[in-house]
């Protein structure tokens, strides 16, 4: 999988690019976990979604936020994450113009600027929120949200309290016109250690699976 450099709003961003042969095939890009908490984009839930992707039929690129890796830049609280993630859309339609489907993938820290990108880009058709944090960061610009997604967490989830997940989920359930799927996997915590990671990530392609299914009726 070729690595790739391309340009972000603060100098280079390093990414991971992986193409399928198919020139029509769906795209997606995957969000890594908080910069300042050891996130990039080779965590394991990252990468693990990056290759469901691929296996499905998308082209997929996932990249490091600005000042993670060998991308240039410093933190910036989500606001330059935010534009690095747009940048990184940019740079995947540019490479791919006859996509006709666009979906965006995140975990933690990443999921919240996933759903940020989601309400900026119209042509997103899907979304997966892996363990948002919705202790930690308002959600509350969804409003409404503007495409269908799965939103999927652990019951034992330390770091991101289901709780607070279940209040995120029964709010974008109040809005027409969208269905949110929830899917919660029994004893997993925020990281999908073990075989939760399976798990998750089964529940991941059946779900893309079907909608694309759907979507090509």
């Amino acid at each position: 999988m070729p690595e790739v450099i391309f340009p972000g709003p603060e100098g280079r961003l390093e990414g991971r690019y992986h193409p399928q042969k198919d020139k029509d095939a769906p795209i997606a890009i995957i969000l890594h976990p908080h910069p300042q908490f050891g996130g990039t984009m080779n965590n394991k839930v990252v990468y693990n979604l990056h290759y469901a992707f691929h296996d499905i039929g998308f082209t997929v690129l996932r990249f490091n936020f600005r000042g993670v890796g060998r991308s240039q830049g410093e933190y910036d609280q989500g606001v330059g994450e935010l534009s690095d993630a747009a940048a990184a859309l940019d740079y995947l339609q540019s490479l791919n113009p006859n996509a006709k489907h666009c979906w965006v993938a995140g975990f933690s820290f990443g999921a919240w600027i996933g759903m940020q990108l989601l309400m900026r880009r119209p042509e997103i058709t899907g979304f997966v929120s892996a363990s948002p944090p919705a202790n930690m960061y308002d959600f509350s610009f969804l409003a409404p949200c503007p495409s269908s997604g799965l939103i999927i967490n652990g019951t034992a989830d330390r770091v991101a309290p289901p709780t607070d997940t279940h209040a995120l989920v029964d709010k974008l359930h109040e809005q027409k016109g969208i269905t949110i799927t929830h899917t919660e996997i029994e004893g997993a915590g925020h990281f999908f250690e073990g075989e939760s990671m399976d798990v998750m990530i089964n529940h991941v392609k059946e779900y893309v699976s079907r909608r694309l299914t759907e979507k090509t009726r």
